[in-house]
């Protein structure tokens, strides 16, 4: 795609650091489902409305086949093509079907920004954490010590160790047209633009039924971010399509993609994401208010049952809400809120400009 500007991240980065020193943190938790009618498994599992886009936090073994088992449902073959894009920079292994990733010590039950890292850098961290709790659990009689999010400590008979890779290839054998792709991504930033390249790349060629899932460790920020991404470039496809084809296409409400949408003009101008930094885009950009209302749109529907969606992470209305809580705060987390602030910021003005791209190759 195009260049975007490089504007450096606000929120000050932590790197992963050597796996000898990182802490092993179980993924899931008390209360991790926010949502209701529950995947076994799967945290937070969802479907974006109007598309065959998938959300979710950090399965299971056993949450992996619950989710391709409801995205396939009764009509999609399981050995037919689904994408699954990971969004998180920590690595993950599996102990007895559960996920525990690897984290900064000094990075635990909190949001941990690690920096750029690469899908290949992670994939390397992936495969030197699970030698070191092998390692661990060795010299430790068969049992890892772990912490919860809370920071309590967890001591784990280790009875089966995996890595994420090793559980994929194990999930391939029911679901063999299942591609799975890192795209490690920060908390709160835009992805970077080598990351819109991965998604859009590894888009390119599938039909419009193909399923896309997107998951981070819970189903929030990251994970909303990607589905947001997946849809713009799914409406790209279905632009792309003729009318009468999509109509046919199990899954793909065709009915609400083509329904206009408009702003809700007694909204607050920053819920209806009019920053100054966005107005300048907007006006800029070619079709800027078209590129734009693309994207709160698309928002819309990843975000809350209050703006039409199914999800937890409303990415617009946040920065929002983050602004008016600005003021209630003291001098350390006005610091912390205000970065974090224009981080998201950053983010909603990159997939604007996504957004835009799109559009342009739409008419190209």
């Amino acid at each position: 795609m195009g260049s975007l500007s490089s504007a450096p991240r606000q929120l000050t980065t932590t790197t992963m650091g050597d796996m000898a020193n990182a802490a092993c943190m179980a993924d899931g938790f008390d209360n991790i489902q926010k949502l209701p009618n529950p995947i076994p498994g799967c945290p937070n599992f969802r479907r974006v409305p109007g598309f065959k886009v998938y959300c979710c936090g950090q399965p299971t073994i056993a949450g992996f086949e619950a989710a391709l088992t409801k995205v396939c449902g009764d009509t999609y073959p399981k050995d037919g093509p689904i994408i699954w894009f990971n969004l998180r920079q920590e690595p993950d292994v599996y102990v007895n079907g559960e996920p525990i990733c690897a984290r900064p010590p000094n990075k635990i039950g909190e949001y941990a920004e690690l920096g750029d890292v690469t899908r290949d850098i992670a994939k390397s961290n992936e495969v030197e954490f699970l030698k070191q709790c092998e390692m661990r659990k060795n010299e430790n009689g068969g049992k890892l010590k772990a912490v919860d999010i809370t920071k309590k400590a967890l001591e784990i008979e280790v009875k089966e160790l995996k890595s994420l890779s090793q559980v994929i290839e194990g999930v391939k054998e029911k679901f063999p047209g299942l591609v799975h792709w890192r795209v490690p991504v920060c908390n709160s930033a835009a992805p970077l633009e080598n990351d819109f390249d991965i998604i859009v790349k590894t888009l390119t060629g599938t039909a419009i039924n193909t399923p896309v899932i997107v998951n981070d460790q819970v189903g929030l920020s990251r994970a909303t971010t990607g589905c947001v991404i997946a849809c713009l470039f799914k409406e790209l496809q279905i632009s792309a399509s003729f009318e009468g084809l999509v109509e046919t296409v199990p899954g793909v409400n065709a009915a609400l993609l083509k329904t206009k949408y408009v702003m809700n003009p007694e909204k607050d101008t920053l819920f209806r994401g009019e920053f100054e930094v966005v107005k300048e885009l907007v006006a800029t950009l070619k079709e800027g208010d078209k590129a734009k209302n693309k994207v709160d749109k698309i928002i819309d529907l990843n975000g809350t049952p209050k703006t039409g969606g199914t999800g937890i992470k409303q990415l617009r209305e946040n920065i929002a809400e983050s602004k008016l809580s600005y003021e209630i705060m003291d001098d350390a987390a006005q610091a912390f809120l205000k970065t974090k602030i224009m981080d998201n910021i950053q983010k909603y003005y990159y997939l604007i400009v996504f957004s835009a791209y799109i559009r342009e190759q739409a008419a190209a």
